[in-house]
């Protein structure tokens, strides 16, 4: 520090030069914790002695009181000061005690959490989401989340306010100067003593019996052993067969016996197993045969199949898929319950993976086998409507356990399938053609309107640009929908279709209910699609009148409607 800078006299530089090097002989650093000694007592303030300062710093009583330190304030005593400021704009020291006291804290705390060491500390007050937390060495405040209090739910905590209790450092913020503490910690320490006592009791190869399923994860299951000690059964050692979740296997509640197969002394773990207490059954699965039927009886039933045991610990699924040959994916918990006892087909065996899959149809005769036998495609019988769906019906054969299927488009010939499927409900009896069977898919297709005569096969006998006559169901801005007379099927002639002039082609000409004719202009039986035209009709009409009236120039000008007429005329008198 320079003092008496805008002296220039000799002797000012000299005292400058003398005062600087006394002050240079004690390190005093803005930021620095320095002691200061008290030689002054006011009634509001306490003056201290630093050396290496030119001021003396000043300090609040009230300060020192609030923190605990009354019987500091004596002539002759040392308080731990904050240097602020050596010098401020007044040219005072600023110092401060509190937070002195705060960073010599904060150390501590530091010291603490790198050594892993609990500290002392008191529960003050609470706060959203926990507590506040005062070290009873510094005075610093610390922050206790709720769920740290303790290794259980607590309702009520007053018991804990104020009382001297050891807390773990769990985090440290340094540049925010925070810190946060568990008491649960400091709990859980002290019972892992008592839980390596326990764990002490048990090796290798023992038999729990009777332990108690608490709970599970998808990696195993965890079992309470004489309300001291909790265990866990890994997912493979549940049993020998595949397992997809504890749940299929055991319920919370029930007990079971274990056998010891780990015991970590340092995690502190035991692990156990449920199928080492039982030989492992793929160690004789020579004995079984492919394509045998053999009993099985039912031990859990899921939504997705059941599971069997062939013999004590060799379990297999029975998929909901391989119960019935016509109902597909049927809930298990409709057919069996546990306990029972069914005949299964074993249709594979995998010894590497150790699985067996089993079947319950296979025991029984393929039904749609015995219906393709009986009822080849083509025949004609009599159903029930037991199902239906947005585009089809199923239709159930007699007495047979075969499901047919019936789609909308198979109802009826006309191009309203939907609509025509709204008129049926379930108990309908129905007449249908068996128009394919895929007995190995169990899958059997059928048709309705197979059984009725086809209207389009009145198209058999036409042929393209023959004429013939319609009637008018209706029009609209797109044309006109006709029945021709002795055909049950409905047909459009398109807006274009309806006249050669342009200005003719208006579908407002026609009226429901009126006869007219018109062409054929297509005809495709196998794609089932015939296109009628208006306006074909009347362009062969004109290339006729042209052929016997003359040429198309000369005859050019005169109305269409007129040549038409005179050829009908001279057709008819040509008759006569």
């Amino acid at each position: 520090m320079e003092i008496y800078k805008d002296l220039s006299n000799p002797a000012s530089k000299e005292f400058e030069k003398l005062l600087n090097s006394q002050l240079s002989k004690v390190q005093i650093d803005e930021g620095k914790i320095i002691e200061g000694k008290i030689n002054k007592i006011t009634e509001k303030f306490v003056f201290l002695f630093v050396e290496g300062l030119k001021s003396e710093p000043v300090l609040d009583i009230n300060e020192l009181k609030s923190m605990g330190l009354a019987d500091k304030i004596k002539i002759g005593e040392t308080i731990p000061v904050l240097l602020e400021k050596i010098e401020d704009k007044n040219g005072e020291v600023i110092v401060s005690a509190s937070k002195a006291q705060k960073i010599k804290g904060w150390d501590k705390l530091v010291e603490a959490y790198e050594k892993n060491e609990p500290i002392m500390g008191k529960i003050t007050s609470k706060c959203k989401g926990g507590c506040i937390v005062e070290h009873i060495d510094t005075g610093s405040l610390m922050f206790l989340p709720g769920s740290q209090i303790s290794d259980k739910p607590l309702k009520d905590i007053s018991h804990l306010m104020n009382e001297p209790q050891k807390f773990a450092l769990i985090k440290l913020d340094k540049v925010r100067g925070n810190a946060c503490v568990s008491r649960r910690e400091i709990i859980s320490s002290f019972k892992k003593e008592d839980k390596a006592k326990i764990i002490e009791k048990y090796k290798v190869g023992d038999i729990i019996k009777g332990a108690e399923v608490k709970g599970y994860s998808s990696f195993g299951c965890f079992f309470n052993v004489n309300n001291e000690l909790d265990v866990l059964v890994h997912l493979q050692e549940i049993s020998y067969s595949r397992v997809n979740h504890p749940d299929e296997y055991f319920n919370v509640g029930e007990k079971h016996d274990l056998k010891v197969i780990s015991v970590d002394k340092e995690k502190l773990q035991v692990g156990c197993s449920v199928k080492q207490l039982s030989p492992d059954p793929f160690e004789h699965i020579e004995n079984y045969e492919l394509n045998k039927v053999y009993k099985a009886k039912v031990v859990k039933i899921m939504d997705f199949g059941a599971f069997c045991e062939l013999e004590p610990g060799l379990t297999t699924l029975l998929h909901s898929s391989e119960l019935s040959w016509s109902k597909k994916n049927i809930s298990a918990k409709k057919i069996l319950k546990v306990g029972d006892e069914i005949e299964c087909v074993i249709t594979e065996i995998d010894k590497d993976k150790r699985r067996v899959a089993i079947s319950h149809r296979l025991t029984k005769q393929n039904p749609f086998k015995i219906f393709e036998k009986d009822y080849p495609v083509g025949t004609i019988i009599e159903g029930e409507v037991v199902n239906k769906n947005e585009y089809s019906l199923f239709i159930k054969i007699e007495n047979l356990d075969v499901d047919a299927f019936l789609h909308c488009n198979d109802l009826t010939y006309l191009n309203n399938g939907e609509e025509e499927l709204a008129k049926y409900k379930k108990g309908d009896k129905l007449k249908v053609k068996i128009l394919e069977i895929k007995a190995e898919d169990q899958k059997v297709r059928v048709g309705l309107r197979q059984t009725q005569p086809d209207p389009i096969d009145w198209f058999k006998d036409k042929k393209i640009n023959q004429t013939i006559t319609v009637k008018i169901v209706s029009t609209d801005n797109k044309g006109l929908v006709v029945r021709p007379e002795g055909c049950e099927m409905d047909f459009i002639i398109k807006k274009s279709q309806i006249a050669i002039n342009a200005a003719d082609a208006r579908p407002s000409r026609f009226t429901g209910g009126e006869r007219i004719d018109c062409a054929i202009s297509e005809i495709d039986l196998d794609k089932r699609k015939i296109s009628l035209s208006i306006k074909l009709l009347e362009e062969i009409e004109k290339k006729e009148a042209l052929e016997k009236y003359g040429t198309e120039g000369s005859g050019k000008n005169l109305p269409f409607s007129s040549l038409s007429e005179d050829l009908k005329k001279k057709e008819n008198k040509d008759k006569d």
